[in-house]
């Protein structure tokens, strides 16, 4: 009975049915090749340039190159339907590139370590190569599982790193001269050309539907693939980025100014290091340096904080600051608050003109990032583990090291950086002033005047006539008083940093994570003075 049946039969069960099983091998038992086959298994990397695994493969070897659909990582709560939508696209690009070198995609269902067992019942591959991949439980604890198999058959497991982070770090100091000579390094050329296993063909690719994910009615503009991801790059250098410096705050100019490459380098359509290069080299020239400074400075805090999923992986469940674990206790009121948020009912217009905008479009600047978790935070004081998941959904950026650690940041549970809790209505009059991103993303306030866009709920009787908007019917009136609800979060943390417990787990924090940029000293917890063991200070603000 060939090997693949079995593969087969535990598809079946995971996603219901046979029939929607890809293109598969032949089902010949074993394919006797006279130069040995090297495995590529793309994971985040789906590209061909500067792909390290890839190259290395093909110099002296046939190739097997093969991405593998994981019913566990599809079926997450962390995973959309507009992440396979990107996905697909970049597959798509992926196997029109490797069929011109020669080596047709394979794409097949099933956990990792049984489709890697009945590809090497068929090919007897020597090596397995890859990239390192900072990603959620599942995807850790399904590498460790391949690396175990991979061992059980003495298959070389070569596992590359293709950014910044570094696997196996023990000490933080030094981590930033490690970074910039990763970003240095030369690029890796594509192979000319790939030799592969006789009769390999390309497998079909499956759809949104074909997955059986929830379909998605949003219209993205982001297109997947390198081909894609590389004339973003461009188009950022030679036109779009010259004022990013100056626009990248405003949802208003972020969408053109600002890169939009972080969806490319959250699935690897595009290296890091292919990015960064890039920009130095038009700094000064096709691009003004101080938005180049500004953008490099961003690639380099991707890597940051990443490299603290990888150095604790547990943060994904646990907030940095133990002491914080217990902060924000759930209460009767609070699916209804979350799901204001998420809906973009709050009552106050730029929050939900922001959350409007990433459910349609995918993506938001950073800057709106962090006051929509901020909100949920501390205006709302909701609990993290509660939005995490729903969050990482509608990102198509989504990657999970930046995306849990800067939840946790924004939502004052490092004990290491400066809480920032966003005025909703400051924010709106500083980025979006007379209103143009609230009228066209919360349509019901779109003939209200100027003076009353950010505070709607101060229009009298007369306004909300003239404006075709009634208040509490219309457009809801303010889920929460956003002075009392910071001074309610400012007295909780105030009452949390008395303990013990608190500071010995930040500086625990500091040691593991902090930056050890001179740049970066804001970012670091001050030594109080009036504390004679050394305890860390924080700043409360209200941005």
């Amino acid at each position: 009975m060939p090997p693949l049946f079995f593969l087969a039969q535990e598809v079946e069960s995971l996603l219901g049915s046979s029939d929607l099983l890809l293109e598969t091998l032949p089902e010949k038992s074993i394919v006797i090749m006279k130069t040995p086959i090297n495995c590529v298994w793309f994971k985040r990397d789906l590209r061909i340039h500067d792909h390290t695994p890839l190259a290395n493969a093909a110099q002296s070897a046939s190739v097997l190159p093969v991405y593998i659909i994981e019913p566990e990582v599809i079926q997450a709560a962390d995973f959309d339907a507009l992440h396979w939508q990107f996905i697909q696209e970049s597959l798509l690009d992926l196997q029109f590139s490797l069929s011109g070198l020669g080596a047709p995609l394979q794409v097949l269902r099933g956990s990792a370590v049984d489709v890697f067992k009945s590809l090497f019942d068929r090919y007897r591959f020597s090596t397995l190569w890859a990239h390192e991949e900072t990603g959620n439980a599942i995807t850790y604890k399904r590498d460790k599982a391949v690396a175990e198999w991979a061992a059980s058959e003495s298959v070389s497991f070569a596992e590359l790193p293709q950014n910044g982070v570094v696997r196996c770090l023990q000490e933080r100091d030094g981590w930033s001269k490690l970074w910039e000579e990763r970003m240095r390094k030369p690029q890796t050329n594509a192979p000319e050309n790939i030799a592969c296993p006789d009769g390999l063909k390309s497998s079909a690719i499956p759809t949104v539907s074909d997955l059986r994910l929830s379909k998605s009615t949003r219209k993205i503009h982001i297109r997947g693939g390198e081909t894609a991801g590389l004339e973003i790059l461009q188009s950022f250098i030679q036109s779009r980025g010259k004022r990013y410096h100056r626009e990248m705050s405003s949802p208003n100019t972020a969408y053109d100014s600002c890169s939009r490459l972080s969806p490319y380098l959250a699935w690897g359509c595009v290296s890091m290091r292919t990015i960064v290069q890039a920009v130095r080299l038009a700094a000064g020239e096709r691009m003004p340096k101080i938005a180049a400074r500004a953008f490099l400075s961003r690639c380099h805090w991707h890597c940051h904080f990443m490299q603290k999923l990888e150095s604790e992986p547990d943060i994904e469940f646990h907030s940095f600051n133990r002491a914080c674990e217990d902060l924000r206790i759930n209460n009767n009121g609070t699916s209804q608050r979350l799901e204001a948020w998420q809906n973009g009912s709050t009552g106050y217009p730029f929050v939900d003109a922001c959350i409007r905008s990433l459910k349609a479009r995918g993506w938001i600047n950073f800057r709106m990032r962090a006051m929509l978790v901020s909100f949920a935070s501390y205006n709302l004081w909701l609990d993290w583990k509660l939005f995490k998941d729903w969050l990482a959904c509608q990102f198509i950026d989504y990657e999970p090291g930046i995306h849990i650690s800067q939840i946790q940041m924004q939502s004052g549970l490092t004990g290491i950086n400066t809480l920032r809790i966003y005025n909703p209505i400051k924010q709106g009059q500083d980025h979006d002033f007379h209103g143009a991103f609230i009228r066209r993303w919360v349509p019901e306030l779109s003939a209200v005047e100027d003076a009353f866009i950010h505070e709607p709920w101060k229009m009298p009787e007369h306004a909300q006539i003239e404006s075709n908007c009634k208040l509490g019917v219309d457009y809801p009136l303010p889920i929460v008083d956003h002075k009392e609800a910071v001074s309610h979060a400012r007295t909780r943390f105030s009452e949390l940093r008395k303990c013990d417990d608190y500071w010995q787990s930040a500086r625990e924090v500091m040691q593991r994570h902090g930056s050890r940029k001179s740049s970066g000293n804001q970012n670091r917890p001050k030594q109080s003075r009036k504390k004679s063991d050394n305890q860390m200070e924080m700043n409360l603000n209200d941005s």
